[in-house]
C-alpha cells in the first residue's frame, strides 16, 4: 500500500509515525512545505520568552529519524492539486520549482491552518510578523533583542502568551484587541477578570486596548515604526506582530471536490474520512465534532490534531477507530495568570439554544494557610432543564486548569451538577481547600437547575 500524507507537523507526523508501526512494509511518503516537521508550534512562545535558546528542543522527531524507519520526508514540497479521479496529488518543489505528479492508494491531509492577516494599510511592511513556524519564532526572537517596544495585534491564545513573552524580555507591550474584551472567546465576564488581573500587576510595562481596529502602519525600508488605530490613536513601535487568529487551509480539498463542513473545514466522519473515498483529514484543517451535543465546531488546536491523526492512520491502514469529537478545552498562561477552559461558554450555549444558569466563585485553590495559595475564579454553565453541565472557566494564579480538567470529565460522562456535587475529589492542605472550588460551584448551582435532588 502506498501511503501520501500531506502536511508534516502535529497530525501529518503523528499519521506516519502510527502508520509505520501499522504496516511495516507499507510505502509512506509525507510532503510538506515547511522547512521542519513534527515539532511543536505551541512551544514557540515560550521559546521567545527564553525560557530555552536552542530551537531545536521543540523538534519532536527529526526527518532523518523518519527517514530510518523508511517514512520519505520532502520537505518545501508544497501539494498544488488533489486528483481523486487518478489517485495522484500535483507537487510543486519550492526550492527547485518544479512540479511532478505522484499517486497514492490512501491520501492523508493534514495541512493545517494559516495565520490570518487583516485589512490592514501597509501590512507587508517589514518586522510586520505572524508566528506559526519555526523561522517566526527565530525572526521574532532575534527582533525582540534588538527591540524597546512591541505591539501585539489580538487577544486571543497567542496574543496573550506573546504578551508574557515580550513583557518577560523587558519590552514595553501595546495590545490591542478589536473586541471589547480580551480572550473573546470566554465569556465577556471572565475576559474582564482576565483583564483586571492583569492589570493589577502591571506595572507600567504593558497597555491593553480594546475595542481598537488598527487601520494603518507606517514605516520605511527598515520596517515598522509607527502604528494607527481607527480611533484617532497613534504610537511608535520596534515591531509588530499579528494575532487575529488562524483559518483552516481548505483550498486544495474544495477544488477536488471534498466537501466542506459548516465551520468551513474539511468535513469528516468519525473515521476521518472526507466526502471522497479514501482520501483522510485531520488536524487544523478539519472539522470537528462538539461531544456535548453533536454540533460542528472548529478548534485548532495541537493535542486534537495528535489524536486526529493517529485515527486518520489506523483506518487509511485498514484498521478501524473513531474520533468522536472534542469539548475545546484549552489552557494558556499570561504573566503567571493561568487562563483555561472547556466546553460551552455561556454565549454560546445560548446561541445553540439551550436555557442556561451559571456561577461564578472565587476561592483559594488551596487551603489558606498554605504559603503558595492564590486565589482562582471559576465559572460553572449547565443546562437549567436537565441539569447538565456544558462548560467551565476559570482564571486564577492558583491551579485553575487542573479544575478544568476535573470538569472535562464530568461534561463527557454527560453528568448533572448534582452527580458532580458527589464527585470524591482528593483533599490535602497543600492541594486544595477541604471543599474544593469545584464543588463550591457545583453547590451554589444546583438551586437554580429544574432537575435536582
Amino acid at each position: 500500500m502506498k501511503i501520501v500524507i500531506l502536511g508534516g507537523v502535529a497530525a501529518g507526523a503523528k499519521a506516519a509515525a502510527k502508520a509505520r508501526r501499522l504496516l511495516p512494509d507499507s510505502e509512506i511518503d509525507l510532503y510538506t512545505d515547511d522547512t521542519h516537521i513534527s515539532y511543536s508550534a505551541c512551544g514557540l512562545p515560550y521559546y521567545i520568552e527564553g525560557n530555552f535558546e536552542d530551537y531545536e528542543q521543540l523538534l519532536v522527531r527529526s526527518p532523518e529519524e523518519f527517514e530510518a524507519q523508511n517514512v520519505h520526508i520532502h520537505l518545501q514540497s508544497r501539494a498544488a492539486k488533489i486528483l481523486p479521479q487518478s489517485k495522484q496529488v500535483l507537487i510543486e518543489n519550492l526550492n527547485k520549482q518544479e512540479s511532478f505528479l505522484i499517486s497514492y492508494d490512501k491520501l492523508i491531509i493534514a495541512i493545517g491552518a494559516r495565520p490570518i492577516i487583516p485589512a490592514i494599510k501597509n501590512v507587508n511592511l517589514p518586522h510586520v510578523y505572524t508566528l506559526r513556524k519555526i523561522e517566526d519564532g527565530i525572526r521574532i526572537k532575534d527582533k525582540v533583542l534588538k527591540s524597546k517596544h512591541a505591539t501585539i495585534i489580538g487577544a486571543g491564545y497567542i496574543g496573550m502568551e506573546l504578551l508574557e513573552a515580550f513583557v518577560k524580555q523587558n519590552l514595553k507591550v501595546t495590545l490591542l484587541e478589536y473586541s471589547d474584551t480580551i480572550m473573546p472567546v470566554m465569556d465577556s465576564d471572565i475576559s474582564n477578570i482576565v483583564r483586571e488581573q492583569l492589570e493589577s500587576i502591571n506595572d507600567g510595562r504593558f497597555e491593553i486596548l480594546t475595542s481598537e481596529l488598527v487601520t494603518e502602519l507606517s514605516g520605511d525600508l527598515n520596517g515598522v515604526n509607527t502604528v494607527r488605530t481607527g480611533s484617532g490613536k497613534t504610537f511608535n513601535t520596534d515591531f509588530v506582530v499579528l494575532c487575529a487568529g488562524v483559518t483552516p487551509n481548505v483550498e486544495i480539498a474544495k477544488d477536488a471536490g471534498i466537501k466542506l463542513g459548516t465551520t468551513g473545514a474539511i468535513r469528516v466522519n468519525e473515521h476521518m474520512e472526507t466526502s471522497i473515498k479514501d482520501i483522510y483529514a485531520c488536524g487544523d484543517c478539519a472539522e470537528k465534532n462538539l461531544v456535548i451535543d453533536n454540533s460542528k465546531i472548529w478548534v485548532p488546536l495541537g493535542s486534537t490534531a495528535n489524536k486526529e491523526g493517529r485515527t486518520a492512520a489506523i483506518n487509511a491502514c485498514g484498521f478501524s477507530d473513531e474520533f468522536h469529537g472534542v469539548l475545546g478545552s484549552s489552557v494558556t498562561r499570561c504573566l503567571n495568570l493561568t487562563i483555561s477552559m472547556t466546553g460551552l461558554t455561556e454565549k454560546r450555549a445560548k446561541s445553540l439554544g439551550y436555557e442556561t444558569v451559571s456561577t461564578t466563585i472565587t476561592k483559594y485553590d488551596k487551603v489558606g494557610y498554605m504559603p503558595d495559595v492564590n486565589n482562582i475564579t471559576l465559572k460553572l454553565v449547565a443546562d437549567k432543564k436537565t441539569g447538565k453541565i456544558l462548560g467551565g472557566q476559570a482564571v486564577g494564579a492558583g491551579d485553575a486548569d487542573k479544575r478544568i480538567n476535573t470538569l472535562t470529565s464530568a461534561i463527557l460522562a454527560h453528568m448533572t451538577v448534582d452527580e458532580f456535587y458527589k464527585n470524591d475529589l482528593t483533599y490535602a492542605p497543600p492541594y486544595s481547600p477541604t471543599i474544593d472550588p469545584l464543588l463550591n460551584a457545583a453547590q451554589m448551582l444546583i438551586p437554580k437547575t429544574e432537575k435536582t435532588v
